[in-house]
C-alpha cells in the first residue's frame, strides 16, 4: 500500500521533507492535511492518505531530490504543491540575487560588445564595475516592478486572495523560486557569445510558463488569471524599462 521501508540516506530525505508546525497540503487536491507520513519506527513509514481524495497526501516525499526537479521542471502542480507547502525551502532570496547576478553579468558584456574600442582609455573604463552594478540595479528594477505588477493585478481583482502577510510572503516565495530558470543564463555568461537572442526568449517564456503555474498552485486559481495578472506585471516591467531609456541609460 502506502507503507516505505527507508534506512539511512532514504530516511533522511523523507524526513527533510517534512515542514515545521503542519500546514501541509495533498498534492493532488490542494486541501490541507495534518501530516504527510507516520514513522512506526524500525525505517518504517506509512505515507498519509488524503480525506478528500482519498490520494497518497505527498507521493513525493519518497521520491529521489532529481525526480522531484524534474517534475518541477515539466511544471507539475502536484511537484509544486510539495516543493512550496510541504518542504523547508528558504534559498528563495539567494535563488534571486544569484539569477539577478547572472542577467547583469549577460548585459554588461553586451554593452561592452556593443562599444569596443582599443582606445587605452576605453579599456580603463571598461575595467570599471560601474556598468556592472548599473546593469545589476537596472534588472533588480525590473523583477521587482514584474512583482509588484503581479501583486497588484491579483489585489485588485481578488483581495481576499492576499488577505494576510503569510499569504503575501508565500506568494512571493513561489514566484522567486519559479524563477529557477533563469539559472540558464549561466551557460550564456560561461561561453560569453555562445548564445543567440533566440535563446534568451526561450528562457523567458519558460520562466513565465513556472511563474504562472507558482501562482496557480499557491493561490488555487484556473489557468486564465495567473496569466492575466503576468501580463500586468510585464506592462509594469516594460514602463520602467522606457522610463530608464529615457534616461539615456542603456538596457
Amino acid at each position: 500500500g502506502n507503507e516505505v521501508f527507508a534506512s539511512g540516506g532514504g530516511r533522511a530525505v523523507l524526513l527533510c521533507a517534512m515542514a515545521e508546525g503542519g500546514g501541509y497540503r495533498c498534492v493532488e487536491c490542494s486541501r490541507e492535511a495534518a501530516e504527510l507520513y507516520r514513522d512506526y519506527r524500525h525505517g518504517v513509514l506509512r505515507i498519509a492518505v488524503c480525506k478528500s481524495c482519498q490520494k497518497p497526501v505527498d507521493k513525493y516525499i519518497e521520491y529521489d531530490p532529481v525526480i522531484i526537479l524534474i517534475n518541477a521542471i515539466l511544471c507539475k502542480a502536484q511537484a509544486y504543491r510539495h516543493i512550496l507547502f510541504n518542504t523547508k525551502i528558504n534559498f528563495h532570496g539567494k535563488l534571486c540575487i544569484f539569477c539577478l547576478l547572472c542577467e547583469a553579468y549577460l548585459r554588461w558584456l553586451q554593452l561592452q560588445d556593443s562599444s569596443q574600442s582599443t582606445d587605452p582609455d576605453d579599456l580603463i573604463r571598461y575595467a570599471k564595475e560601474w556598468d556592472f552594478y548599473r546593469m545589476f540595479g537596472i534588472a533588480s528594477l525590473e523583477q521587482t516592478s514584474f512583482l509588484v505588477g503581479i501583486f497588484i493585478a491579483l489585489w485588485w481583482r481578488r483581495p481576499k486572495m492576499l488577505k494576510t502577510k503569510s499569504d503575501f510572503i508565500l506568494l512571493l516565495k513561489a514566484l522567486l523560486l519559479s524563477s529557477y530558470g533563469k539559472l540558464l543564463l549561466i551557460p550564456a555568461v560561461i561561453w560569453e557569445h555562445d548564445y543567440t537572442p533566440l535563446c534568451l526568449v526561450f528562457i523567458k517564456v519558460f520562466v513565465l510558463i513556472s511563474n504562472s503555474q507558482a501562482i496557480r498552485v499557491t493561490l488555487n486559481l484556473n489557468r486564465m488569471f495567473p496569466w492575466l495578472a503576468i501580463f500586468f506585471g510585464l506592462i509594469l516591467e516594460n514602463g520602467v524599462v522606457c522610463l530608464v531609456q529615457k534616461m539615456g541609460w542603456d538596457v
